[in-house]
């Protein structure tokens, strides 16, 4: 049983359509059990926690009257949903039975200033890979990727961990862009500025996330 690459919590274009996000704590359980007894297990997850405010956390149940509810600073409730991840794994998976494995952030590609080209710009018409080996782009939080480091560390749960992000910050030219399907019809003014509704966080198919699978396929032999 193999996760292609579906993150825990998934958003379906690169402009989110929920904005307020409210995460249950512990809600891993509810779809937890269906994962017991898999061969390979996946995880990731990033995008849906970059909201440049507070998340909100749930502590009992959507459905009480009265809910309590805290707020978190992405960090924390990351860290959170790390540890809930880890947990989980020790008390539901068998190590020798099952392979786990958490991939890193999944780069984006909105400002391209920060790759020499124009301000304002974003991946739109991009066609060619970025060439500086040092690049790292202000859409991937370093500050989330230390998170990942400090619990994976601390841990002794046999999870595989997969380097994504920096090989897949170079490829400024692999997203949909604006061959994508939109949620809502596009305005005028947006169809004169294509820039305005690339998708500069999802990928296209075949295409990068082929060498995501390399990876994975070759950690599997790797044991």
């Amino acid at each position: 049983m193999l996760n292609r690459w579906k993150p825990l919590i998934h958003s379906p274009s690169s402009q989110p359509r929920v904005t307020d996000r409210i995460v249950r704590k512990g809600s891993i359980n509810k779809h937890g059990r269906f994962w017991k007894g898999a061969d390979i297990l996946v995880f990731n997850t990033y995008l849906w926690w970059v909201t440049g405010s507070n998340m909100k956390i749930l502590l009992g149940s959507f459905k009480d009257e009265v809910k309590e509810i805290v707020e978190m600073s992405t960090e924390e409730a990351y860290r959170m949903a790390m540890r809930s991840m880890l947990r989980w794994t020790r008390r539901n998976m068998d190590p020798n039975k099952t392979r786990v494995f958490f991939t890193s952030m999944s780069p984006s590609h909105g400002k391209s200033v920060e790759w020499g080209g124009e301000p304002g710009g974003n991946c739109y018409n991009e066609t060619t890979p970025i060439e500086d080996p040092s690049y790292w782009g202000s859409d991937s939080l370093k500050s989330i990727m230390q998170v990942i480091g400090e619990e994976f560390r601390k841990s002794k749960v046999p999870i595989t961990f997969l380097n994504i992000t920096q090989l897949s910050s170079y490829r400024k030219d692999a997203h949909t862009s604006i061959y994508k399907k939109q949620w809502n019809p596009l305005s005028q003014e947006q169809l004169a500025n294509p820039s305005s509704y690339a998708d500069c966080s999802h990928w296209c198919l075949p295409g990068l996330q082929d060498t995501w699978n390399e990876l994975l396929f070759a950690k599997l032999f790797d044991h």
